[in-house]
């Protein structure tokens, strides 16, 4: 079959939220599931956006509109996610890149029938893993990152509609997974397995800088990281969210 006629055909599924927010755990997850591949982060795509973004005005010249990059873009991610995705007896890829929460609109335009979940999850915690993972100096730029990030998506959720965006939060799926993981799958159209509920016992491909540092997201759901931030987040910093991101604190009434 011609790659871009299966690409058509074919709902790709992109987990997107601000860095620290989960959206690891629920790739882990999702590719527990015997028909979903979710592999490695990527970021493939956060490049090519410029090309056709950012980088256009160097392109334009060349005479050839931006539908003729997205097509071939887009064949090209689908042919090498697809090719992983069979080698592992899967029928359907996905892809997780926080990144990518920035260019809803360029994957839009790559996968007209691609399936976005986003992640949600407390500003105050995000901030505190920020910090933990980072440093302070990404801390300080996550109080306001985490507004930028939630923003985009939900504009562009707005867009593709509910048949197509769909939000997750955290605390929620940690506290009662099963729930949160069978709307999530009757968003996506796949069957409900049980496997989703033990991804820590399933075999997934992660990177080496990932194998490489202590990775809660593969073990089992720690329940404990929900308000991790009252005991590791300093009163600057949580001042800073609150002012930094205020639409969104008020938005999702955290």
């Amino acid at each position: 079959m011609d790659p871009a006629v299966e690409r058509i055909d074919h709902k790709p599924i992109f987990i997107v939220g601000c860095q620290r927010s989960g959206t690891t755990l629920l790739r882990l997850i999702l590719d527990a599931h015997p028909n979903l591949s979710i592999g490695p982060e990527s970021r493939f795509l956060d490049d090519l956006a410029k090309v056709t973004g950012e980088d256009w005005p160097r392109i334009e010249p060349y005479g050839l509109p931006r539908e003729f990059f997205h097509e071939r873009f887009a064949a090209l991610f689908h042919d090498f996610q697809m090719t992983y995705a069979q080698r592992r007896g899967k029928r359907r890829w996905g892809d997780k890149s926080p990144r990518y929460t920035l260019h809803l609109p360029f994957l839009d335009a790559l996968f007209p029938e691609c399936q976005v979940i986003h992640v949600i999850r407390d500003g105050r915690d995000v901030v505190s893993s920020h910090r933990e993972r980072w440093g302070y100096a990404s801390a300080y730029k996550a109080t306001a990152k985490w507004q930028r990030y939630i923003e985009a998506a939900r504009a562009a959720g707005r867009n593709l509609g509910p048949a197509r965006f769909a939000e997750v939060r955290y605390e929620a799926l940690v506290a009662d997974p099963e729930p949160e993981l069978r709307r999530l799958l009757e968003f996506l159209g796949e069957p409900w397995d049980d496997a989703v509920l033990h991804h820590n016992e399933v075999p997934h491909d992660v990177t080496a800088s990932y194998q490489s540092r202590r990775a809660p997201a593969t073990g089992p759901i720690e329940r404990d990281r929900v308000g991790s931030h009252r005991v590791r987040l300093d009163p600057v910093l949580r001042a800073l969210l609150r002012i930094r991101s205020r639409r969104a604190w008020r938005a999702l009434h955290y």
